[in-house]
């Protein structure tokens, strides 16, 4: 029997996460997500399960006497008796509040955003099927997005953080222990974000048998489950080769053979491993910038930007769907390029 692909797995593990998440949620839920199944991915649903989840624990927690009965056998037709009002509670009431174990969680301008978008989505699911009166969720208004400076690295840093993988020396001595096991690895992978931009999900996900040395091309698969063929430049053929030399050396472990990146484990590498792994090098060469595999993928996009000046062409290799969002935030991105120039005006002849 073939080995399901790595996005495969994922999937099946979402569909489980799923289950298990429908069983604390009312049955009526279980039709809003065959409904949107065959729109969104499985990590879609699962952020969407989540958020309901916690809409309907403040109603309990709130508003007990909103619905009898257990959780369970609420029918959809309870959406009609919450209010506006409600609505809007929910939402001051996600900035911080204690789950159902008495875990304290909290919310910030985006986490809030997308909950909002999730109760609309939910709410015009079933007003379209008729199954509810009103669609009052449609009247919440989105929480006010505030701007936040767009970090990135700079050439120099880029240059800064590849050599300290090379010579590990900013690294803690419980960190330089493994750094000869693991930086022709690490190397590779930051080469690979840096010099493609792809997703840390893109990255993991990578099998031996996805990449062709011939063109200078990988086939990865993007967010949304679509296979596309991107191409990579010398300097990423050159780390990915020396990788794969010391690759041929390991025996990974079983459901790991194609993998590319593999862990200390010999299994295939996490995204929590690849984002640690970032910061473990990122945060002594830029102290005051907070550096991610997302951040790479901006500075790559802004290379790429910089060096063509079509927004197209970012937005088809980054993977965007939407042109628009991807000149909003380069166009921002030059924004703040102009005023650090305008930080770097010499006060004095030199």
């Amino acid at each position: 029997m073939q080995q399901p692909t790595y996005n495969e797995q994922i999937t099946m593990k979402n569909e489980i996460k799923l289950r298990e998440l429908c069983v604390e949620l009312p049955d009526f839920c279980k039709e809003f997500f065959r409904g949107i199944e065959p729109t969104t991915s499985s990590r879609t649903r699962i952020a969407y399960a989540y958020d309901l989840k916690i809409f309907f624990h403040f109603l309990q927690e709130k508003y007990p006497s909103i619905e009898e009965g257990s959780l369970k056998t609420w029918p959809v037709t309870v959406l009609d008796k919450v209010t506006l009002t409600q609505l809007e509670e929910y939402l001051d009431y996600l900035k911080l509040y204690e789950d159902a174990d008495n875990k304290v969680h909290t919310n910030e301008e985006k986490g809030r955003m997308r909950k909002t978008a999730s109760m609309r989505t939910f709410y015009k699911f079933f007003y379209r099927k008729q199954a509810i009166k009103n669609n009052i969720a449609s009247l919440l208004n989105l929480p006010k997005k505030h701007e936040h400076a767009i970090t990135r690295l700079e050439i120099d840093e880029i240059a800064k953080l590849l050599d300290a993988v090379e010579d590990g020396e900013n690294l803690t001595t419980s960190q330089k222990k493994y750094h000869n096991k693991t930086k022709v690895r690490d190397l590779a992978i930051l080469t690979l974000l840096l010099g493609t931009g792809i997703r840390v999900s893109e990255c993991v996900g990578l099998d031996i048998s996805n990449l062709d040395f011939e063109t200078n091309g990988m086939k990865i698969h993007r967010k949304g489950g679509a296979e596309v063929i991107l191409y990579f430049g010398e300097e990423v053929r050159k780390a990915l080769l020396d990788y794969l030399d010391e690759r041929e050396n390991i025996i990974p472990k079983e459901g790991s053979e194609d993998a590319l990146f593999l862990s200390m484990q010999k299994r295939r590498i996490s995204v929590r491993a690849v984002e640690n792994l970032v910061k473990k090098y990122a945060r002594p060469v830029t102290p005051l910038k907070t550096i991610t595999p997302h951040k790479l993928r901006s500075t790559y996009g802004t290379q790429l930007y910089q060096e063509t000046g079509d927004i197209y062409l970012v937005a088809d290799v980054l993977g965007h769907k939407d042109v628009n969002t991807t000149r909003k935030h380069y166009a921002a991105m030059e924004d703040q390029r102009r005023r650090m120039a305008a930080g770097k005006i010499q006060l004095r002849e030199k």
